[in-house]
């Protein structure tokens, strides 16, 4: 895979942008997500290692931004970045099987088919802690240390699926 990446920068008027951020929350997707999958669609661009790469784009970039939270000590930020890490790896090996996961139940039920698949009943442990980092983007309750602990699960989750790819 190709591990070069351009950076685009647009204006929109004000009521496309605010629409953009509604779809995003709503979704639960960053508008980058949306946009790329737009765009996707539009340039009729079905070819599964094009859509692997772009979750794995997503997945190291939120990594890292999950980091840089971290070192910043807002462990909020910091967990909801290592989910979407968790999640967009998920993505990525479903894209490889051209499927396309639009919900939480469904990666849900992706990972399940993957610890099925591959009897690592490991995966369900660090996927949990991917779950967990989630809910504390709502709740913010869980302690620094569990924080940076989970997000070593996510990193090791993330290794771990790779190796499926």
């Amino acid at each position: 895979m190709v591990n070069d990446v351009s950076t685009l920068t647009i204006e929109l008027p004000e009521k496309v942008y605010k629409l953009l951020i509604e779809k995003s929350k709503s979704e639960n997707r960053s508008v980058e997500e949306i946009i790329s999958e737009v765009i996707l669609k539009y340039l009729n661009i079905d070819d599964p290692n094009v859509k692997v790469e772009l979750h794995l784009k997503f997945c190291e970039k939120y990594l890292r931004e999950a980091e840089n939270y971290l070192e910043k000590k807002d462990y909020v930020q910091a967990s909801e970045k290592a989910w979407g890490a968790a999640s967009q790896i998920v993505k990525a090996l479903a894209a490889k099987e051209e499927r396309e996961i639009r919900s939480h139940r469904e990666l849900h039920e992706y990972v399940a088919e993957i610890i099925k698949k591959t009897n690592d009943n490991e995966l369900r442990r660090l996927w949990s802690a991917a779950g967990e980092l989630h809910r504390n983007f709502y709740e913010a309750w869980l302690p620094p240390e569990l924080v940076k602990g989970y997000i070593e699960d996510i990193k090791e989750f993330i290794n771990k699926m790779k190796k499926l790819l």
